[in-house]
């Protein structure tokens, strides 16, 4: 393990660290962008309301599906009704007053948002006026800065004090990563030439979630080591954990029954031979031991601290890197080996803060992975549709260790943080499932934009030689039946959104098939019993979630319809001329082709209904917003739900 940074012996200071980065071009165009979320996803979820714009200036040629809306902000002496701030009627000196927020923007499917960055401007109230002489009505001033507006807004956006300290600090992160990426940002022409793991590296976050690079937990140089913008390979350090504490499981189909055939296939013989001696050379058995890696972070921030008696003891002991190198994928604490990339790709509990939950790994989740990869890979495999027609790819899951904390795993009401502490998962890599010629990107690729505003996805849609409208076609070809198929014929569902979904290419970057990724943390089955749920193991039914059918179309609405093609959509119409009704057309028209090819299934398509005229708005940002905040809980929190949406998928 690295040691901690000292101050030289010599007395010279320690160089602090200085973010090429940060510079007012980056930071001004990053906040654009960002204030224009902010406003269209609090709006989607309707914890703002604007309404259409009363000065009538035309929408300019170039923007002419966009309309002119206003947003009125109270001012600290006016609260919003219903504000939780208990400092809200006393506001003290220097406290904002209120004013107009003035955008444009298009409406969309479900009720969507989506502001233009250009334009957005605030007009503020007028102030007092010192004598009898009316004063001039202020002038709009440009807005670029979400921070100063959510300063402006904590009224109109009901935010108690407490939780709005911990908003502007994600912010001001998340917007801070934000910059870094712009700062090395390439062409979509250049990410279209990249390989699967180089391309999640310059990936711009969740694209729902404002809050989506926050870290609570990181400082500035963690996330210059470890940040997947950061784009920097690593070698990460093992532990060695006695069998008291814990545990493994490994999927049978992999091979992997024992530890030792994991060790064998992931670890050369001198780094296998040196970790053993490590061990004997502290008088301790090998083979009463688990090896696994784990974060630095990790390590340094809550392994030492909270496992300390475990370590003084030997039942854990630090153990040195092995000698490949590993990226950090978009989820962060998901590393995958650049030196073999036919390795695992290992995922590592991390306890810091970022987006709804905290990253770590829930210990009997881990130690149910294999058996619920086991699961779904004999549902596949026993059904040609999936297997033959559709090639779909489902990552597997096929071996964990999970270690136990003596104390908190013993004990249901401590903060759900405190039993997700240390682990990993080795999870199969995309690049063993390719075919010759075959790429694969996740489906959050084909949402990216580059500094010069053009699609990724227009990119690929230019060098597969198709037209938009066929290689649209193709993608929900690829990615719709794989899907629907669990749902209706097994009653199950993954959560497809844009990191777990992997579209498979050609070679001609023509979308032909879907690869799945993270079974234990997002599959779920329906609450009502189904026939195909009889030969589910009992490992497996005690960690996976249920839902009712009716609210099970929602991972599917939500998580890829909702959290994906909600933004697809209008980018799509402006890059590539397909109508955004055309383009809901074109999805329903794959739906139902599916109910055609199998009418033996009707019930189940009745069951969990796709098609209906309005689903529930399930909300992600009121989570942190209203609901949890920034409060310690028991369990992890799941998303809102608040009010109904369209769905663009039914028609009348």
């Amino acid at each position: 393990m690295p040691n901690p940074p000292v101050v030289p012996s010599s007395g010279e200071p320690p160089v602090l660290y200085d973010p090429p980065e940060l510079t007012p071009d980056n930071w001004n165009r990053a906040g654009a962008r960002l204030l224009a979320k902010l406003i269209g996803e609090f709006a989607y979820e309707g914890i703002l309301r604007p309404v259409l714009d009363g000065i009538g200036v035309p929408a300019e040629p170039s923007r002419s599906l966009y309309s002119l809306y206003s947003l009125t902000v109270p001012g600290a002496d006016t609260p919003q009704a219903g504000s939780e701030d208990p400092d809200a009627a006393h506001p003290g000196e220097g406290a904002e007053e209120g004013g107009v927020l003035r955008f444009r923007a298009r409406r969309g499917a479900y009720g969507s948002w989506q502001v233009d960055p250009a334009g957005i401007t605030w007009t503020p109230n007028p102030g007092p006026a010192p004598t009898s002489t009316p004063e001039p009505e202020p002038a709009p001033q440009p807005l670029t800065d979400p921070l100063a507006f959510l300063v402006r807004a904590k009224h109109a956006l009901g935010l108690d004090g407490i939780t709005l300290g911990h908003i502007i600090r994600e912010l001001t992160v998340t917007l801070a990563a934000d910059a870094r990426l712009d700062h090395s940002a390439l062409t979509a022409a250049q990410l279209a030439d990249l390989g699967y793991a180089e391309l999640e590296g310059h990936q711009t976050g969740h694209p729902w979630l404002v809050l989506n690079k926050g870290r609570l937990g990181f400082s500035a140089t963690d996330t210059a080591l470890w940040a997947p913008e950061s784009r920097r390979p690593t070698r990460l350090p093992w532990i060695a954990v006695h069998t008291e504490l814990a545990s493994y499981r490994g999927a049978p189909g992999a091979g992997l029954e024992a530890a030792e055939a994991l060790y064998a296939r992931e670890l050369n013989e001198e780094t296998r031979e040196l970790f053993a001696g490590t061990l004997r050379a502290r008088g301790l058995d090998p083979a009463s031991y688990l090896y696994l890696p784990v974060h630095p972070w990790q390590w340094d921030d809550v392994v030492l601290p909270l496992f300390a008696p475990a370590v003084a003891a030997g039942t854990i002991v630090p153990l040195p890197a092995d000698s490949d190198l590993r990226l950090p994928q978009q989820s962060i604490r998901t590393f995958l080996n650049a030196t073999h990339p036919e390795r695992l790709t290992v995922k590592l509990p991390l306890s810091i803060l970022n987006t709804l939950v905290w990253r770590g790994l829930p210990t009997e989740r881990t130690l149910a992975a294999p058996a619920v990869t086991t699961w779904m890979h004999a549902l596949r495999d026993a059904d040609p549709f999936l297997r033959d027609e559709c090639g779909v790819v489902l990552l597997g899951e096929v071996a964990s260790v999970a270690v136990r904390h003596p104390l908190y795993d013993g004990l249901d009401e401590v903060p759900y943080q405190y039993k997700e502490l240390l682990g990993a998962i080795w999870r199969e890599p995309v690049s063993r499932q390719l075919a010759p010629g075959e790429r694969a990107r996740t489906l959050a690729s084909l949402l990216h934009v580059d500094p010069e505003g053009s699609a990724f996805t227009a990119e690929l849609v230019a060098r597969s030689g198709l037209d938009p409208r066929t290689w649209l076609r193709r993608l929900f070809a690829a990615l719709l039946p794989p899907l629907l198929r669990f749902l209706y014929r097994y009653g199950t569902v993954f959560s497809p959104h844009g990191e777990n979904a992997i579209v498979v290419f050609d070679d001609q970057d023509v979308p032909v098939r879907l690869a799945v990724k993270d079974f234990v943390d997002d599959v779920n089955i329906s609450a009502v019993p189904l026939p195909e749920h009889d030969a589910m193991p009992q490992e497996v039914r005690d960690v996976l979630l249920t839902e009712r059918p009716d609210f099970l179309t929602q991972f599917i609405h939500s998580g890829l319809f909702v959290g994906v093609f909600r933004y697809l959509a209008p980018l799509y119409e402006e890059q590539l001329g397909v109508p955004e009704g055309e383009f809901w057309s074109l999805l329903r028209a794959e739906i139902l082709h599916h109910h055609a090819r199998f009418p033996e299934l009707k019930d189940r398509y009745e069951m969990f209904d796709l098609l209906t005229p309005q689903i529930e708005r399930l909300c992600l940002n009121r989570n942190r917003l209203h609901l949890d905040g920034y409060r310690d809980r028991a369990h992890r929190p799941h998303a809102a739900v608040h009010g109904t949406v369209d769905n663009p998928l039914h028609q009348l």
